[in-house]
């Protein structure tokens, strides 16, 4: 394929799926600004690498594979707390449901280890299939299956023990 089709290619890509980049990527930081940085740098370094890429077809999950690994990346450099940023602040103080729910699932995902946290987020906040999953982080997919196993019994035991505490 040639090299202008496949940069076109991409952009496309780019554009149809930058809802599911950026949700993908604020899921780690839980931050707008780092997770439009992780994006741009994700591009970036797309960008550079466009002429590696072996099959044009799966760019999507190519990219996905970039922006997981920049996203960890991010996180390694920084070591810091997360913080609410206003849009969140504002849309927790507005409603009048009760939201702890939420909030106890979103700590302990943040709490587990990257690797299980990572297949957690791709399989049921991103709605990829354990093949596509495995493809993005080139690990087996019994790999895939086994990570996502310890780390939904890691979130229960977690959920679990903050119900014990809290409840």
């Amino acid at each position: 394929m040639k090299k202008h089709d496949v940069h076109a290619r991409f952009i496309t890509c780019i554009t149809d799926y930058k809802d599911d980049f950026y949700r993908l990527a604020y899921s780690y930081v839980k931050n707008q600004e780092d997770a439009l940085d992780i994006i741009q740098e994700s591009i970036k370094k797309a960008l550079t690498s466009l002429n590696k890429i072996n099959d044009p077809n799966s760019m999507k999950s190519w990219f996905y594979k970039i922006v997981v690994r920049t996203a960890i990346d991010f996180l390694r450099k920084q070591k810091k707390l997360t913080l609410a940023d206003d849009e969140t602040i504002e849309f927790l103080s507005k409603g009048k449901e009760d939201t702890y729910k939420d909030m106890d699932l979103q700590k302990a995902l943040d709490e587990l280890p990257i690797p299980y946290k990572t297949v957690i987020i791709l399989r049921f906040f991103e709605d990829l299939k354990l093949e596509e999953i495995a493809k993005i982080l080139e690990v087996n997919i019994n790999t895939v299956k086994t990570r996502l196993y310890k780390g939904l019994k890691l979130l229960r035991v977690s959920i679990t023990e903050e119900e014990l505490i809290n409840g």
